[in-house]
């Protein structure tokens, strides 16, 4: 017994459309594995940080000052205390040369050298509880 030409030809057709959709599954079985996922992440994380420098090297070439200011400023604020134990140690290195004194004598000699005052004389303190009266001796009339 011979088969119909459109019989055949659909079977044919159907293992070609069975065969693509096979394909297409293991297409999607293989992207969908775990480690291919993470390398489609990394590469996209990768352009994406890649435009973010571009752009960013663009916006320092346009304005070359207010950047170098922003960075100074915040290289400044992260240095804050280095920067200021240097200046520390500058001022006492620097500071034999023209004050041979310890701050401690200088301040005492200046509160010596201020004018001597007035001593000042307190009021009495007021009392907070009353004192008990004395009997008030009464007149007597003489007659």
């Amino acid at each position: 017994m011979s088969e119909d030409p459109k019989i055949s030809g659909a079977r044919i057709e159907v293992e070609r459309a069975r065969a693509a959709l096979l394909d297409t599954a293991n297409r999607l079985l293989e992207r969908f594995q775990p480690h291919n996922l993470v390398d489609d992440i990394w590469e996209q994380a990768k352009n994406k940080g890649a435009d973010l420098a571009e752009d960013a090297v663009d916006a320092v070439a346009k304005r070359p000052v207010a950047v170098g200011s922003v960075v100074a400023a915040l290289a400044m604020f992260l240095a804050r205390e280095p920067l200021k134990k240097a200046t520390v140690k500058f001022y006492d290195a620097m500071t034999p040369l023209f004050e041979p004194r310890s701050k401690a004598v200088a301040l005492k000699e200046k509160r010596a050298s201020t004018p001597a005052r007035a001593p000042v004389k307190k009021a009495p303190a007021k009392r907070t509880t009353k004192a008990p009266r004395r009997p008030v001796a009464k007149k007597t009339e003489k007659a």
